[in-house]
């Protein structure tokens, strides 16, 4: 790589941005320890909290969910950079451009259903705690995967300012 980077310095909203997604991702990791450390202390004496394995898991699927919006953030996710970087500089971006617009209908289209099964879901509620309805819970695919929306909208507006050939490491091969 010439060491060029895809993603501009970050400063300013992008800047922010990134940090709310790390504070967000931060935080649910140590409600999440946090949480099986008190159902393991309470199992341990014998007084089992009847909500821990159901708060648990969905702790982990916010965490895996919210965790992947900062990952394409910083866009750590899992790509073929060695296959892309074969290709002349030209088709290269032309791919990554394409390649990043399949993701964005993907995540856009996820996004819709997360959205449009929520008043689905309003009736329900989670087992061991009744008060908090389903929608409320599953409100994680919505909302991750607009802020997906947003890591990758601003990789994509990334590409098509590049010129040529300068943009070697889209295809994830820029870690941070």
């Amino acid at each position: 790589m010439s060491g060029a980077q895809i993603t501009p310095p970050h400063s300013g909203l992008r800047a922010a941005y990134g940090k709310m997604l790390e504070w967000l991702v931060l935080i649910l990791m140590v409600v999440l320890f946090l949480e099986v450390t008190l159902g393991i202390f309470f199992r341990t004496i014998g007084h089992s909290l009847v909500w821990y394995d159901e708060v648990a898991s969905i702790l982990l699927a916010w965490l895996t969910f919210y965790g992947a919006a900062l990952a394409s953030f910083k866009r750590g996710h899992i790509g073929c950079p060695e296959v892309i970087n074969l290709l002349a500089p030209t088709l290269r971006r032309r791919v990554s451009i394409v390649s990043q617009i399949l993701v964005i209908g993907f995540f856009a289209f996820l996004g819709w259903v997360g959205f449009d099964i929520l008043p689905i879901l309003a009736t329900d509620s989670m087992v061991s705690i009744p008060e908090i309805p389903m929608n409320v819970v599953q409100s994680v695919i919505p909302v991750s995967c607009v802020l997906i929306l947003i890591g990758e909208g601003l990789a994509l507006a990334d590409l098509i300012r590049e010129q040529g050939g300068h943009a070697e490491g889209l295809a994830g091969a820029d870690s941070q």
